[in-house]
């Protein structure tokens, strides 16, 4: 059975793993790989994000920019707890920076990594009760057929999501960047009714 030595095992290989040069699935990543996770046996919480940024590729930590820093004040968390790792892990949909488009946005996660990586990552972190799952590509793949058509839609389905029975749970959120405050001010429902529960979450986990 997977348990620590699984997890660090798992650890090392993600931190050597370059599928997206070596074997990727479409053009290969424009940069030398740093994957970023953060990976637990113990945390009963987990945030399942999208892919690194520009900034934290270069920090090679999880949310070392102004998405991390609205992020936490959704949870209602600072940065000592949310870099430990004995309480919080955090598996984006892709482990490395993808790159920017031609407008000068990041790139959708890389394709290799979810497929590649999640399965054996999820399975050893067994104490995991719930996963704030951010974003379209993290609700997609956690998610599935639960989905709803638009990501406006999947985050107002919150409460049922989040009341679905075992373990863990899952609780959808919107991407914290700040290219998402039109959405946040035309849906304030979700900091008067979403964000409260949230952060009872998480004080309740970590």
């Amino acid at each position: 059975m997977a348990g620590v030595a699984d997890l660090d095992l798992l650890a090392r290989e993600i931190t050597q793993c370059r599928i997206c040069i070596d074997n990727p699935v479409s053009s290969p990543l424009p940069h030398e790989p740093r994957p970023v996770v953060q990976l637990s046996s113990t945390a009963r919480l987990c945030i399942a994000g999208q892919a690194p940024g520009a900034r934290v590729h270069e920090s090679g930590r999880p949310f070392t920019d102004r998405s991390g820093d609205r992020l936490r004040d959704w949870m209602g968390i600072d940065e000592v707890d949310f870099y430990d790792a004995e309480k919080l892990a955090i598996v984006p949909m892709g482990f490395c920076f993808p790159g920017n488009d031609a407008k000068g946005g990041d790139l959708p996660p890389r394709k290799e990594c979810a497929p590649k990586w999640h399965d054996s990552i999820f399975s050893s972190m067994r104490k995991l009760e719930l996963i704030l799952v951010i974003g379209q590509y993290a609700q997609q793949w956690h998610l599935q057929n639960d989905r709803s058509k638009t990501l406006t839609e999947t985050v107002q389905n919150w409460q049922k999501l989040l009341n679905r029975p075992g373990l863990p749970k899952v609780l959808p959120l919107p991407h914290p960047s700040w290219r998402n405050s039109g959405w946040l001010r035309k849906n304030p429902w979700f900091e008067t009714d979403l964000l409260p529960v949230l952060k009872y979450e998480v004080q309740r986990l970590i």
